[in-house]
């Protein structure tokens, strides 16, 4: 019996002990699916992390492998995610330049927050201010922290929005923002790579005036061009980027000086062989050359419908007209043979290529799109252009349409900075000043 009694204490106790491990220890999880935000960090600078309110991802880098053969891009490129044909009806004419009268800048009118505008949060208010043609309706479609520099459509149909501060944000369908990636250094061009579906960046590794650098980063990988040249002011650095129909990469870069000069003087700098061009690299960066010259600040650039690409650029600080330029690959488009007093010619032989649009002086043209849709009737195939200033005849949203005309589509901005044709045939418009992202639909007229 004394035995029997044991045996029954110890098989009681093992019970116990087996129960106590079963509580004290987790059940094993599903496997994780992590995120591209989880693992998105660009390369580490100097600089800290920027601030935010929204907390950043981990960092978890992932380091680019060297190969020893350079790995240009397919000669056919498939896309990872479908850009559909846009149906356009060839009888329907290129739309006309809105009625007189029907789209102009509205009185400023002074709020709670501004002199000028209506606070960054008044829906209604924002709303009613942006001016368009009739038939468009403009939607207050999002807000982020921060001053949005550049904007980009990915693979899984959602906008994501850099802003000055460092960080990207994604928006869900929304339009409410969550961080992305953040620690850049004045972000201010972003595109994805149409084949793998990658982030490039364009932002600054040195933030100086002179001997300054910009680089191109691969979310997740790292640099994969330093070294460009930055940066005379603000702005002026390696800005957009955009994947051509032949899979490179080209990314428009700024000059380091207002008009070629040895920065405090007025005598001639020999140019930078990477300034005020728009270049060309494959999807490693390991190969980069010219694509065309001579535009002082192509902020942004954009393919249209007929594999053309166009350039936005910051004329000199003398005051001739702000440019758009058609770029013809090879050729000298301006900077920085300019006329002025105290400008360069160019040397025999040089032939210069006149703008193919300008605007007001100081209008600072920086976003552009060509708009490839077919959602708005008779528009195809017309570049929009966002005029970031706040000088008159700036704070726009100018069209350019195939047949030559120019006009402004949308007015009552503070500092529009970008502008993108989203999936579905939307424009969205990114305000510098409020954060506001902007969505201009067509209802009918």
């Amino acid at each position: 019996m004394k035995y029997l009694t044991l045996l029954i204490s110890l098989f009681t106790l093992l019970l116990l002990l087996v129960s106590c491990g079963q509580t004290a220890v987790s059940p094993t999880p599903e496997t994780a699916v992590v995120s591209q935000a989880e693992t998105a960090v660009p390369q580490p600078t100097a600089t800290e992390d920027p601030a935010t309110a929204t907390p950043l991802p981990a960092p978890v880098m992932a380091t680019a492998v060297p190969t020893d053969t350079p790995s240009g891009p397919t000669p056919t490129p498939t896309s990872v995610w479908i850009n559909p044909t846009p149906t356009v009806d060839p009888s329907i004419p290129v739309a006309p330049p809105p009625p007189e009268g029907s789209v102009v800048q509205p009185p400023y009118a002074a709020s709670d927050c501004s002199d000028k505008y209506p606070c960054n949060e008044d829906v209604a208010a924002w709303e009613a201010r942006i001016q368009v043609p009739p038939g468009f309706k403009v939607t207050y479609f999002a807000r982020v922290d921060g001053q949005p520099t550049t904007m980009a459509f990915g693979p899984d149909e959602l906008l994501y929005v850099a802003v000055q501060a460092g960080t990207i944000y994604r928006l869900n369908k929304d339009g409410v923002p969550g961080a992305y990636v953040g620690g850049y250094t004045t972000p201010t061009g972003i595109a994805f790579h149409p084949i793998t579906g990658e982030l490039y960046v364009a932002s600054r590794a040195v933030e100086e005036n002179i001997n300054g650098e910009s680089v191109i980063s691969i979310v997740n990988k790292g640099r994969i061009i330093e070294g460009l040249p930055c940066c005379y002011t603000f702005y002026h650095a390696a800005n957009g980027i955009a994947f051509g129909p032949d899979g490179y990469g080209y990314v428009g870069v700024g000059g380091r000086a207002d008009h070629g000069e040895i920065l405090g003087t007025n005598e001639q700098d020999e140019l930078h062989p990477y300034e005020a061009a728009i270049l060309r690299f494959n999807d490693d960066g390991s190969e980069i050359e010219v694509y065309a010259r001579g535009i002082r600040n192509p902020y942004d650039i954009a393919w249209d419908g007929n594999g053309d690409l166009w350039a936005t650029d910051n004329a000199p600080d003398f005051g001739p007209p702000e440019e758009l330029h058609r770029l013809v690959p090879g050729a000298e488009h301006g900077y920085p043979w300019y006329d002025c007093e105290v400008c360069f010619q160019p040397p025999p032989g040089v032939e210069v290529l006149p703008p193919d649009y300008t605007f007001v002086a100081h209008a600072s043209p920086t976003g552009i799109t060509a708009y490839t849709s077919g959602v708005f009737p008779g528009y195809y195939n017309t570049m929009f252009v966002t005029l970031w200033s706040a000088f008159p005849g700036a704070q726009s949203v100018v069209a350019v349409t195939p047949n030559g005309d120019q006009y402004d589509f949308s007015l009552g901005y503070a500092a529009p900075v970008d502008i993108i044709v989203g999936p579905d045939g939307n424009l969205y418009v990114a305000d510098w000043a409020t954060g506001i992202i902007f969505q201009i639909s067509y209802i009918g007229e």
